[in-house]
Parts: C-alpha cells; structure tokens; sequence
C-alpha cells in the first residue's frame, strides 16, 4: 500500500492542470524511489520499527517534488501521516490525528519564534502516548509562515532542536548550511525520543538517496559499499 506521502502526491497530482515535471531532469523515473530507473533505490528500502510518528505539513507542491526528503521518512517511520497546508483552513483528518488520545503531538521549529511557556527541550515520555513529531515541510520562508498562519498548532508544545552537525543535504540550494532538511530534522526527533534505530537508519537511507540521485543527476554510478549502503543492508527485510 503507498504511505502518506505518496498518497498525498497522487491526491495533488489529481488536482493539478498540467503535468509536474522536475526541474532539469525529464528522465523516467521510478514511481516508487522516484530516482530515474537507471540509478533506482528500491533493493535498498529498509524496513524498520518505530514506536514514534511524524506527521507532515507540506507546503502545496512538496510532495511532488523528487528531492523532497518527507517521502523518505515516510519510507521508514510507518505511522508517517500526511497532509497539504492551507492558508484559509485545514484538513479535518489533520484536526482528527492532533486530537487522537494515543498521540503526544510536539511541533518542531525553532523555540524563539514560539511564546517561551510553549518551548521544551526534550522529549518527556507519557504514559499510554506515543510522540508525534509535527514538521512544517517546505522552505524556511514558507515554514515560517505556516507556523504563524496555522492556529490549530498554536495549542501544542514546540520542541526546539539544537543540531550539532551541519546540514548534509545536498538536493537544493539553500544559504543556511545549518538548517537540516526535513528528514534530517525526523532523524534528530526519533533519536531525542529514543527511537536510535529508526534515527540512524533514517540518516543512512537519506545517505543513499542521495548517493543515487545525483548519481543519476551527474551520469555516475552509486558506491554501493559505501557506509551508508552498508548500514542498511542490516535494516533490509528478510
């Protein structure tokens, strides 16, 4: 069955007028990795266990983007719900999952845009709730706006994060090497929730994600025995 993003896709792409094509590349892709047939990814999937969820917030066109890493955590964390932003009112589905009691939903951005009594450091484990990791997917400028435009988020607690590494992603441009791109920031989240494996599996599986996809982009073949490659072949399924 497709996950939460690649069901959100098919959704937008129902809605749109005219095809979507990636920027510089018309080459075939693979609908699954969405990485061109000849670079695809899909022997690598890895299948894992989480206890975590994240739920995406995604700016109008991301999910058809395929540079967009939401798809990725999509790919590993199971319970990865999905859903389009809107700027005059929001997906009841949304409404639904924010209130389901077996949910511990945390907002994560940046503490200093929230009111400091809705600001938390870490992650505090809740009888009988599961942390739900809620990531505004889109640009920083975008992100910025939904955060302040969404009021049904206004109610919950923002989980500020304070990487220690760079940004390794390197898919788009951005003029900020330290804002992680979204499944960097879901690896940081499942890590601080306790969730390590998931974490390093997730870093390991953008690793190789992007391994391929410039590797097509630059007409060069993936190291397929590179460490990230090699840290997933233990998550792949039996």
């Amino acid at each position: 069955m497709p996950h939460a993003v690649a069901r959100l896709r098919d959704e937008r792409l129902a809605r749109s007028l005219k095809p979507f094509i990636a920027r510089g590349s018309r080459a075939p892709r693979c609908t699954r990795c969405r990485v061109p047939f000849s670079h695809c990814l899909c022997q690598w999937l890895p299948t894992i266990e989480s206890h975590c969820g994240v739920c995406l917030l995604m700016h109008d066109i991301e999910p058809l983007k395929p540079s967009n890493t939401g798809w990725l955590i999509a790919d590993v964390v199971s319970a990865t719900f999905a859903f389009t932003w809107q700027r005059t009112g929001v997906d009841p589905r949304l409404l639904e999952l924010l209130a389901d009691p077996q949910w511990q939903p945390l907002v994560i951005f940046p503490g200093e845009y929230a009111a400091p009594q809705r600001v938390v450091e870490r992650v505090e484990a809740v009888p009988g709730k599961r942390p739900l990791f809620i990531l505004l997917d889109a640009t920083w400028t975008e992100a910025r706006k939904m955060f302040r435009k969404s009021p049904y988020l206004d109610g919950l607690p923002v989980l500020g994060l304070q990487p220690e590494a760079l940004s390794r992603y390197r898919l788009r441009r951005s003029t900020r090497s330290d804002h992680l791109c979204t499944a960097e920031v879901a690896a940081l989240c499942l890590d601080l929730a306790g969730d390590t494996d998931a974490a390093n599996t997730l870093d390991a599986w953008l690793d190789v994600f992007t391994e391929h996809y410039l590797g097509a982009k630059h007409h060069r073949q993936p190291d397929v025995h590179n460490a990230a490659h090699r840290a997933l072949q233990a998550a792949l399924a039996p």
